[in-house]
């Protein structure tokens, strides 16, 4: 079993981020590992060029997400980390399979025409055609299983049907078909001033958002200060339902403690917001400080996660240049 999962790099990391992507992340090592398997992450570079980005940005972002990972859990010796950069076969087996991929398929990329809106002629074509190398960056590694979300399902059939048309034409056994990786949902976290809306850097709100460079003191203030209700906390989950600023604090809690919601309301249940948001501010703390704080060393650190990326792209380079090759060879490149 060997699973492959990558993330763009994005700056200024939330809370947000942290339950949504990498704690998940962290969770699927340890059990996978377990298992026999092997997990395989990957900073998506390539594919944060898909919209403009300064470059300096790009690549502060890039040692951001890595220092984020290791920090948050992500051993480099048990997982191979790396960005796709490091690992030209990416690009090179991404342009193999646009050959294979049709217009057809790509057409109705519904994620395409979500970020694309009206603008539709003025996308570049790399955000019409990342698909493509998503399917790459998976179908390289003869990935057996894919962490996928709902708005990712379409991308991983695209890369089974790419792997299906390629083996077909070329009547090799080449690729192996990937399968969909259901792992514990991942908790949707909204603003902390606004629960219509996701947790997200764009807010203009400073208190809307807990990142996790954020000092203790600060992370404690926002939690506090955070939108609620007059009401005390109910004993059941489903009675929060039209509450949605309480019910965003009770998912942040249970999913930072590793507990169900249910279990959270059970042991608040008649509590105001004046006793839940200190306890969770606390909580809040515990988990994110020690985080932070190692985020802060390998960030001063900058050698040490050039080291890091190194030793992963090195691994990855080992696994993906046969089948590069092997690519190559069943379409008639190799002579």
């Amino acid at each position: 079993m060997r699973v492959v999962s990558g993330i763009k790099p994005t700056g200024n990391l939330h809370l947000g981020n942290y339950l949504g992507a990498v704690k998940q992340w962290v969770v699927m090592q340890n059990e996978i590992q377990a298992q026999g398997g092997e997990t395989m992450y990957f900073i998506a570079d390539l594919h944060g060029l898909t919209e403009w980005i300064a470059p300096a940005d790009l690549t502060a972002n890039t040692i951001e997400m890595t220092a984020t990972l290791v920090a948050a859990g992500i051993d480099p010796e048990r997982s191979i980390l790396f960005n796709q950069t490091r690992v030209p076969a990416h690009s090179e087996l991404a342009w193999l399979l646009n050959n294979v991929a049709r217009v057809g398929w790509l057409n109705r990329m519904t994620q395409f025409k979500d970020k694309a809106g009206k603008n539709r002629e003025g996308a570049s074509v790399g955000l019409y055609d990342y698909p493509v190398l998503m399917a790459a960056d998976v179908l390289l590694y003869n990935a057996t299983h894919v962490p996928v979300g709902e708005d990712q399902k379409q991308h991983l059939e695209l890369a089974r049907d790419i792997a299906t048309k390629f083996n077909l034409d070329y009547k090799r056994d080449l690729f192996t078909l990937p399968e969909p990786l259901v792992s514990k949902e991942a908790p949707r976290i909204m603003s902390l001033r606004d629960a219509s809306a996701k947790m997200s850097k764009s807010n203009p709100s400073v208190q809307s958002v807990v990142k996790l460079i954020d000092t203790d003191d600060v992370i404690a203030d926002k939690f506090r200060k955070a939108k609620t209700d007059p009401d005390a906390l109910p004993d059941s989950w489903e009675a929060l339902d039209g509450r949605p600023e309480a019910r965003n604090l009770v998912t942040i809690f249970a999913a930072l403690a590793d507990r169900t919601p249910g279990d959270v309301i059970a042991e608040f249940a008649g509590q105001g917001f004046g006793q839940f948001k200190p306890a969770l501010a606390d909580l809040a703390v515990a988990k994110l400080g020690p985080i932070r704080d190692e985020m802060v060393r390998l960030l001063d650190d900058r050698a040490a996660i050039d080291a890091i990326l190194a030793r992963g792209a090195a691994k990855a380079r080992a696994l993906a240049e046969p089948m590069l090759r092997a690519t190559q060879e069943a379409m008639g490149l190799l002579a």
